[in-house]
C-alpha cells in the first residue's frame, strides 16, 4: 500500500488532501469574531503592518490590485481607495465564510464601485497571466498546503514589473523576545479565543501554523527559487511579523 503524503497542520502531521478542509473549519469557526480578535490579539498594531504594506506596494490610480485570502478586506478598503474608479481591485480569499464577512463589511462602508470578490485557492488562481500591477497576501500564506505552488501561482498572475507583498508573522530577532512571545502565543490568545470568539483550538491552530512557517531568509529564497527578482523583507515587532516584497521580472 502507498504511504499517503503528508502535511503540517499547525503541529500535526495529515493527509494533504485534508489540510485544506481542516484550515476551513478554523476560518468558518472564527469569522464572525475575525475583526474583534485581530484587535485583541495584537493590541490594534496589525493596522500599522498593514498601512506599511500599502506603503511599500507603490499602488496608484488606474492599477489591478489582487488581494489574496484577503479576509474581511482590511488591504482592500486602502487598495480601493488608492486605484480609484479607473482601477480594480479583487478580494480572494479561499473560505466562503471569511469572503462573505469581508463582502458586507465592504459594501456597508459604501465600497463596491471598484471591487469584486472571488473564492479561490492561492495554489491555482483562475486569473489570466499578467493580471495585476500589484498582488498581496496577508496572513494567509501560512496556511496554504503547497506555498510553492502559491508563489508560483502568484507570479504567473503579476504583470511584469508588478509587485508582491507578502505580510506574515515571522521569527522574532531576539531571543528574548521569542521566549515571551511563545508564552503569549500558546497561553494567551487559546484563552483570549475561547474567551471573545468561543474557540480555543483554532488560536492554538494559530500559533502552532506561525511556528511551522519558513523564517524570514527561507521565505526569501522560496521567493528567488519561484522567479521573483529583488526580493527583501522588512522585519516589524521585533520580527513578530515580516513584510516580505518579489518584483516579477
Amino acid at each position: 500500500m502507498t504511504k499517503k503524503e503528508t502535511t503540517h497542520f499547525g503541529y500535526q502531521d495529515v493527509p494533504v488532501e485534508e489540510k485544506v478542509n481542516r484550515v476551513a473549519e478554523v476560518f468558518h469557526s472564527v469569522a464572525n469574531r475575525y475583526d474583534i480578535m485581530n484587535d485583541l490579539m495584537s493590541l490594534g498594531i496589525h493596522r500599522l503592518w498593514k498601512r506599511f504594506t500599502i506603503e511599500l506596494s507603490g499602488v496608484r490610480p488606474g492599477n489591478s490590485v489582487l488581494d489574496v485570502a484577503g479576509g474581511t478586506g482590511d488591504l482592500s478598503i486602502y487598495f480601493s481607495r488608492l486605484v480609484g474608479p479607473e482601477g480594480r481591485v479583487i478580494l480572494s480569499d479561499i473560505n466562503a465564510s471569511m469572503l462573505s464577512v469581508g463582502r458586507d463589511r465592504l459594501i456597508d462602508k459604501g465600497i463596491n464601485e471598484n471591487l469584486a470578490y472571488v473564492q479561490a485557492n492561492a495554489e491555482c488562481l483562475p486569473f489570466a497571466d499578467n493580471s495585476f500591477d500589484c498582488v498581496t497576501i496577508a496572513f494567509g500564506l501560512r496556511n496554504v498546503t503547497n506555498k510553492d505552488a502559491a508563489l508560483g501561482s502568484l507570479l504567473r498572475v503579476l504583470k511584469p514589473g508588478g509587485r508582491l507583498l507578502i505580510l506574515e508573522f515571522s521569527k522574532p530577532t531576539n531571543a528574548a523576545l521569542g521566549k515571551i512571545y511563545d508564552t503569549y502565543s500558546f497561553s494567551v490568545l487559546p484563552a483570549l479565543g475561547k474567551l471573545v470568539a468561543g474557540d480555543s483550538e483554532s488560536y492554538r491552530y494559530l500559533a502552532e501554523s506561525i511556528r511551522m512557517h519558513p523564517d524570514q531568509e527561507t521565505l526569501k529564497d522560496m521567493m528567488l527559487k519561484a522567479g521573483f527578482r529583488e526580493c527583501e523583507f522588512h522585519n516589524m515587532t521585533g520580527g513578530i511579523v515580516a513584510i516580505h516584497k518579489g518584483i516579477k521580472p
